[in-house]
């Protein structure tokens, strides 16, 4: 006996039913994309006996059209009907900038009601760590520049609550991103509540200056997750050449973390990432160093 149809509770099947659905029964939100790309770049050295200072940047683009014209915001676009989300970053990212072909996650997915003033907008966002030297930026489509910002992250204050049946924590974040014409400011508050084993983080937007939409938000948001992804992925490797030094390594580490490191404690616990070579630095005024590489085993299960 074959199979009976499935119908609903009018009697329809699944092709009838799709044959009589109204797409307008429902409004539709448009959808985005926003991308994160980071760096660590060496700033200018006077003294060649020490290490290159180093900074955390990231990419941003210049607005060329209303809403926020003129102003600062993360290369991004609408979502073609035709398109999935990660083709859509990866189209805007390369027509915003002339980036291509770089590895990209997904970060997350900002949908508060009024986060564009034009309508309403759903933004995925994407992040990436990447070899600036390896890129050739240059603005396009309805970007009127393109910029590396560096990129500047403290903690104001944090204040601890604890009450009979949670406990909720807030914390004020400065972000200051900065270039050699311009400079972005704002501060988050992190608003995180604890209640049996059920954790809820909300982000808010204290003050902001110079940042498009809520970017801010998105910034705080990747640079927090960016530095748990380094704890435990390999992602930072994305950074390093073929060959480099411990002491290069965790400098790299440091500038991320946003903190200083103990060098024998850094050097346990990577030292099943890289391997040992037999080739050492021969730079001026610095003594030799023994050079290492990336061990790509490390994360394989």
């Amino acid at each position: 006996m074959p199979n009976q149809p499935v119908t609903d509770s009018n009697g329809l099947n699944e092709e009838q039913f799709l044959q009589n659905y109204n797409a307008g029964n429902y409004e539709r939100p448009s959808v985005t994309v926003d991308m994160l790309i980071f760096t660590v770049m060496e700033r200018e050295q006077n003294n060649y006996r020490k290490l290159a200072e180093k900074s955390l940047q990231l990419l941003l683009i210049q607005r060329g059209e209303h809403p926020f014209l003129g102003q600062w915001a993360l290369p991004g676009g609408f979502v073609g009907i035709s398109e999935s989300v990660e083709e859509a970053a990866r189209r805007e990212l390369y027509s915003e900038t002339n980036i291509d072909n770089i590895y990209m996650e997904q970060l997350y997915t900002w949908g508060e009601v009024d986060r564009d003033p034009r309508m309403r907008v759903i933004s995925c966002s994407y992040m990436a760590l990447v070899d600036r030297k390896a890129l050739d930026v240059q603005a396009g489509d309805d970007a009127a520049a393109a910029a590396w910002f560096d990129v500047s992250y403290h903690i104001l204050e944090t204040r601890r609550e604890v009450l009979e049946q949670d406990v909720r924590q807030e914390t004020l974040v400065e972000i200051i991103l900065e270039s050699e014409q311009e400079k972005l400011s704002g501060v988050v508050k992190l608003t995180e509540t604890i209640q049996g084993h059920v954790r809820q983080v909300s982000r808010e937007i204290v003050r902001s200056a110079g940042f498009s939409f809520d970017h801010l938000l998105m910034v705080q948001y990747a640079i927090e997750r960016l530095r748990g992804k380094v704890e435990y992925t390999d992602i930072i490797f994305n950074l390093m050449p073929p060959l480099f030094t411990l002491s290069e390594l965790q400098r790299v580490y440091e500038i991320i973390l946003g903190k200083e490191l103990l060098a024998a404690a850094f050097r346990r616990k990577i030292a099943e990432r890289v391997i040992e070579t037999d080739q050492s630095t021969r730079d001026a005024g610095h003594r030799p160093s023994k050079l290492y590489r990336y061990n790509r085993e490390w994360n394989l299960f």
